[in-house]
């Protein structure tokens, strides 16, 4: 070999990359219901339910959504939403064991019903609606 061949030393580089635009994405599809409602001022009640017990969120999603069928109420739901978890780890030793532990876990079962355009009858019935301990509802005016 010649000392040319041998100072020449190859390096890895890596390929340039090439910078292209941003893709141009479509914007979100909103359904007809939405762009109708936003046109007329409809306005809309959002009841959020959340339970620990998904049998007893049903029986309460159930109770809601009878008495607003009761006044004529247009109801959109119920829509399940993702159940939230919550997990914890304990060690069931207090001093030596550390790799003896155990698992704990919390669901938290969520629903979500709109009521649109509802009259003063459906607001009184809802507030006066009595739920199973244990329930928890989240009302908003939209």
């Amino acid at each position: 070999m010649t000392t040319k061949e041998t100072s020449k030393k190859k390096t890895s580089r890596k390929p340039a990359v090439k910078k292209t635009a941003a893709r141009k994405r479509h914007p979100a599809k909103v359904s007809k219901l939405v762009v109708k409602e936003k046109e007329a001022g409809i306005e809309r009640l959002r009841i959020r339910v959340r339970a620990y017990e998904h049998k007893l969120l049903d029986v309460s999603v159930k109770q809601i959504i009878d008495t607003a069928l009761r006044y004529d109420a247009d109801i959109v739901g119920p829509v399940p939403l993702p159940t939230e978890r919550k997990r914890y780890t304990v060690n069931r030793s207090t001093f030596v064991y550390k790799d003896a532990r155990e698992q704990f876990e919390m669901r938290v079962h969520k629903r979500m019903i709109d009521i649109l355009n509802p009259t003063q009858k459906v607001i009184e019935s809802l507030t006066n609606l009595s739920l199973p301990s244990g329930v928890s509802i989240d009302v908003k005016m939209m």
